[in-house]
């Protein structure tokens, strides 16, 4: 079984969760390189999947939904003010994309993935039933425990305000990643009313 490069973690990189190399083997296995890798985008996969994307269409999931509550430590943050990144939090619903990558490319697409959104193990991979308008597919999608380290829980308005203001990472600011996430949505005629609110805390301070 291929396993992804061993690499020493970037500078001030917050300790891992987990290994990510046994749950890149077995999403390697589930997915079984006989069809084409589907993977479901929420946020920024849609708008920077870093990967060629043979088809992108609208998708919805039940049972998840997309909060801005996953700590972002050097992305959109410092480990002294951490920023926010989205997560795929159980509950709810979600509207986002659905990517088609060609089975030739789907390992090395995989494995692009992991050194992207697994380095630390973080997120709990899991393959989702998403509904789009040309039928149900079986996607990949990076969703959140509760349980992990990384999860904000619930965060108040002043909270907010503070970090869309001072918190940036070596990718930019925590705001202008909601922003560019919030714009990419609304592009594809969704409407996320959450999202909405929370930026309305920035607006209402002049940013």
């Amino acid at each position: 079984m291929p396993s992804i490069a061993t690499s020493p973690p970037a500078p001030n990189y917050p300790p891992a969760v987990r290994d990510p190399v046994p749950l890149l083997h077995r999403a390697l296995r589930e997915w079984g390189g006989r069809d084409d890798l589907w993977v479901f985008a929420y946020a920024s996969l849609i708008w920077r999947p870093d990967f060629d994307v043979a088809e992108q269409r609208l998708a919805r999931v039940h049972g998840w939904h997309r909060a801005l509550q996953m700590w972002s430590r050097v992305n959109r943050g410092t480990p002294e003010l951490p920023g926010l990144v989205f997560a795929l939090l159980s509950g709810g619903s979600c509207h986002g994309a659905v990517l088609r990558v060609p089975r030739t490319d789907g390992e090395a697409v995989l494995h692009r993935l992991w050194d992207r959104e697994m380095m630390t193990g973080v997120y709990d991979p899991r393959w989702l039933r998403c509904h789009s308008d040309a039928g149900p597919v079986r996607a990949l999608a990076f969703t959140l425990s509760r349980k992990s380290p990384n999860f904000t829980g619930e965060l108040s308005a002043p909270q907010y305000r503070t970090i869309f203001t001072h918190a940036r990472g070596r990718y930019g600011t925590t705001l202008d990643y909601a922003r560019q996430t919030l714009h990419c949505l609304r592009d594809r005629g969704i409407h996320d009313p959450a999202l909405h609110r929370l930026l309305a805390h920035a607006r209402d301070h002049g940013h």
